[in-house]
């Protein structure tokens, strides 16, 4: 028997049931998931006081917001590997051990080179968490409820997005930027010890009935090569519009002349908005599918942010962050719920890392560009052109997966009428 049937929800007279101890490890999975997002988003929210502090340009804190970046690349890919080989809930709990304690670290980075090297590190953790912890938890639910279970899942990035910019309203302001990262130790002390009790143990899942090779060879095997592809080109330019605005949105306000505080406000409703869209298209994703869903969510984020570019009145630039976080985010968990329902069991990890670890290119180069064109004099509206046309090219490509792949992108529906 496949190791993962031995966790997998029981059914009974046709009906599915969900353990209570498998609800409670979903729900711990999902709070480290909110930790992982107040750690990707916090650091849009310091850019201005460290620029204060340390005196770098915007260069040099697109440089500092990339590195966190390249470490969640190379945590995805490891991490999503690792989980298939040796477990997902070693993998889970080693990530956030990395995450928590070099995220507090850079409460003490006593300058940038140091900082760098912590938040280097802290991306890690970062990228090996969403695509374990979403593996695990896609394994503790009846099938057909994937799709909707990956993108409520996915809430969490932006929850935790939107405590970041609440705490920071106050806290910056007053304390500076350190505690905010020194806030990093709440899910080592609380949520680890947490997790060790309530997730349960997975095998490793190498050997699989069939005999089939996993890992990485399989994935980029000549039956899901093509979609592998497809899945991680389009997580590049998604996450370059999401993580774009995330790192940048403040930042940027502010240049337009708004406050430290009413920028964050611009961040909140952009957070908000992604957390209403996990909802929204959670909803989505099982009434019409993950990749027909996710297709008109990233050209709502792409319209919405090209509209900018006409300086339209404060509430309706509200609005428009609102939609773009309700695109681009969901357009995101949407991509995690199709690889997550696409592959086998003993692909999935590996499925989600390569996916998340490769797309964490745009990742990357979103801060890196932003502050490129910032340094260079281009203003907001080049950042906003950045964004809104990664959008479009993430609905574009999704059309193209789902044209390509109609009968495999999406195996939930077969599923749900049982």
């Amino acid at each position: 028997m496949h190791p993962s049937h031995e966790t997998s929800p029981s059914r009974a007279g046709g009906s599915i049931t969900l353990p209570r101890a498998h609800m409670i490890a979903v729900i711990v999975c999902w709070l480290f998931v909110v930790f992982d997002g107040y750690d990707l988003i916090v650091y849009g929210n310091v850019i201005s006081s460290l620029q204060d502090e340390w005196g770098i340009n915007a260069s040099t804190a697109g440089t500092l917001g990339s590195l966190a970046f390249v470490g969640m690349m190379i945590g995805a890919v490891l991490a999503g590997r690792i989980s298939d080989a040796i477990g997902r809930k070693q993998a889970v709990i080693g990530c956030v051990v990395v995450l928590s304690v070099f995220t507090t670290l850079c409460a003490v980075a006593p300058g940038p080179v140091l900082f760098g090297i912590m938040r280097l590190i802290a991306g890690i953790g970062l990228g090996g968490l969403v695509p374990t912890s979403n593996a695990l938890a896609a394994e503790l639910v009846p099938d057909k409820w994937r799709a909707a279970v990956a993108t409520m899942m996915m809430s969490g990035v932006p929850i935790g997005g939107s405590i970041a910019a609440l705490v920071g309203i106050p806290v910056i302001p007053n304390w500076g930027w350190r505690p905010m990262f020194a806030f990093a130790l709440v899910p080592l002390l609380v949520l680890v010890p947490l997790a060790v009790k309530v997730l349960p143990k997975h095998e490793a899942l190498e050997t699989h009935p069939d005999n089939s090779e996993g890992g990485f060879r399989s994935l980029l095997g000549s039956q899901f090569r093509t979609v592998s592809i497809m899945f991680a080109a389009v997580t590049v330019v998604t996450l370059l519009a999401w993580y774009g605005l995330g790192t940048w949105l403040p930042k940027l306000m502010q240049g337009e002349g708004t406050d430290l505080g009413n920028a964050l406000t611009f961040s909140l409703a952009l957070n908000l908005g992604a957390v209403a869209g996990s909802f929204i298209t959670a909803w989505g994703g099982v009434r019409w599918g993950s990749v027909p869903t996710s297709i008109v969510a990233a050209f709502v984020a792409g319209v919405a942010l090209l509209l900018l570019l006409t300086d339209p009145p404060v509430a309706t630039v509200y609005l428009i962050f609102v939609l773009a976080g309700v695109g681009t985010h969901g357009t995101q968990a949407l991509i995690i719920a199709a690889v997550a329902s696409y592959y086998p069991d003993h692909l999935r990890g590996t499925a989600l890392g390569w996916a998340l670890g490769v797309g964490r290119i745009g990742a990357v180069a979103a801060p890196q560009i932003g502050g490129w064109l910032l340094a260079a004099g281009l203003g907001a509206h080049s950042n906003f052109v950045l964004f809104g046309v990664s959008a479009l090219i993430s609905s574009l490509l999704l059309t193209v997966i789902w044209k390509k792949f109609p009968a495999r992108h999406e195996t939930v529906r077969p599923l749900a009428a049982h």
